[in-house]
């Protein structure tokens, strides 16, 4: 999508943004469009003053194997719900693992509207779409 003149904000842990800054930077030296906003990203925290939902609007989250550290999956959660308003689609894969990842699943599904999108079994890896639930 970014090639095609989207803005996008790459978001990730304080540690890895330079990181992330790099690789952006190196796939996206040749293009003319807009280059992605690089955003440290912890979830759950400062979330209305870091993304203040006055500014920040998006159609698409894309979020992929995120579902890592088991401790912060409330704080995970918290982030897609400010994250996501009406119009966005949250688009999510995920290999599921442990149990935990399963009472995740269960819990997105009780506060969105979710779709599972394919499925892998050979490698338990499951695409889902996710939208606000219309009232």
């Amino acid at each position: 999508m970014y090639s095609l003149g989207a803005y996008v904000t790459a978001t990730d842990l304080p540690e890895v943004l330079e990181n992330l800054s790099f690789n952006i930077s190196r796939n996206t030296h040749n293009m003319n469009t807009h280059k992605p906003e690089v955003r440290k990203l912890v979830w759950g925290e400062d979330l209305n003053e870091d993304f203040p939902l006055s500014t920040y609007h998006y159609d698409f989250i894309l979020a992929s194997d995120v579902v890592y550290h088991h401790t912060a999956l409330d704080a995970l959660l918290a982030t897609m719900v400010h994250f996501c308003q009406p119009g966005t689609v949250l688009l999510w894969a995920n290999k599921f693992r442990f149990s935990t990842d399963y009472e995740f699943l269960e819990q997105l599904c009780n506060i969105f509207d979710t779709s599972i999108l394919a499925e892998f079994p050979e490698s338990n890896v499951k695409l889902l779409k996710a939208t606000v639930r219309e009232n």
